[in-house]
C-alpha cells in the first residue's frame, strides 16, 4: 500500500487533463478516421461532440481549433470548400490560427509562415514542391500540404504520387480516390490511356467495386 500510495504521489505531481480535453482530444481523432475512410455520418457524430466539448470553454481559439482540423482534413482529400464554420471565430481567435486558416485557403499572407505549425512552414515558400511535402513525416499533415499546393496550382506529377501513396499507405480511402482521380483526369488530358486506365482501376479497386 506505502508504494502504490507513493505512485499515485508522483502521478499527481502533474495534474490530469481535463475530461473536456481527453473527450475532444479523441473525438477529434476519431472523426479524422472516420472522415478519411468515407463514414460520413460517424465523422459528423464525432465532429459534433469534440465541438461541443472544446465550446463548453468559451474559449474561442479552442473551438477555431476545432473547425480548422475539419477543414484541414477537407483539404488532405481535395475537397477545397470554403471553411465556414472557422469564419465566425476568426475575429476571436488567435493569429497562429488566422494563419493557419489562410494556409489552408491558399492564401497565406507574407510573414505569415512563421506562426504555422513547423512541419507546414517550407510549404508555404513559394518555390515549395514535393520535396518539401515528402519531408513532412506526419502522413495527415502531408496530405494537407499536398492539397495547399494542389489548390495553390503548384501540384507536380511527383506531388499527386506522393500524395496519393501518403493515402494508400493509410488507408485512407477518401482522399485516394480524390487524389487517384485527380492523377487519371491528368494522364487523360495528355493521352495516356493506360495510365488512366491502370488509374481508374484503382479507384474502382478502392471504392469495393
Amino acid at each position: 500500500m506505502a508504494g502504490a500510495l507513493a505512485l499515485l504521489a508522483g502521478c499527481g505531481s502533474k495534474p490530469p487533463a481535463p475530461d473536456w480535453q481527453m473527450n475532444a482530444h479523441d473525438g477529434l481523432q476519431r472523426y479524422v478516421s472516420n472522415f478519411m475512410s468515407g463514414s460520413d455520418r460517424a465523422a459528423a457524430a464525432e465532429f459534433a461532440r469534440a465541438r461541443a466539448e472544446l465550446a463548453s470553454t468559451g474559449q474561442a481559439g479552442l473551438a477555431a481549433r476545432a473547425e480548422l482540423t475539419r477543414c484541414a482534413a477537407f483539404v488532405a482529400s481535395l475537397v477545397l470548400d470554403p471553411c465556414d464554420g472557422f469564419e465566425p471565430l476568426r475575429v476571436d481567435a488567435p493569429a497562429a490560427e488566422r494563419a493557419y486558416a489562410d494556409y489552408l485557403a491558399g492564401r497565406l499572407a507574407p510573414g505569415q509562415a512563421a506562426l504555422l505549425p513547423p512541419q507546414h512552414r517550407a510549404v508555404a515558400q513559394a518555390a515549395a514542391g514535393a520535396a518539401e511535402v515528402q519531408a513532412i513525416a506526419d502522413p495527415l499533415s502531408r496530405l494537407v500540404a499536398a492539397g495547399v499546393l494542389f489548390r495553390s496550382g503548384r501540384a507536380s506529377p511527383e506531388l499527386l504520387a506522393l500524395a496519393s501513396d501518403t493515402a494508400s499507405a493509410q488507408g485512407w480511402r477518401r482522399p485516394l480516390l480524390a487524389w487517384l482521380g485527380v492523377q487519371a483526369m491528368r494522364a487523360e488530358q495528355a493521352g495516356a490511356t493506360d495510365e488512366a486506365q491502370r488509374l481508374r482501376r484503382r479507384m474502382a479497386l478502392a471504392e469495393g467495386r
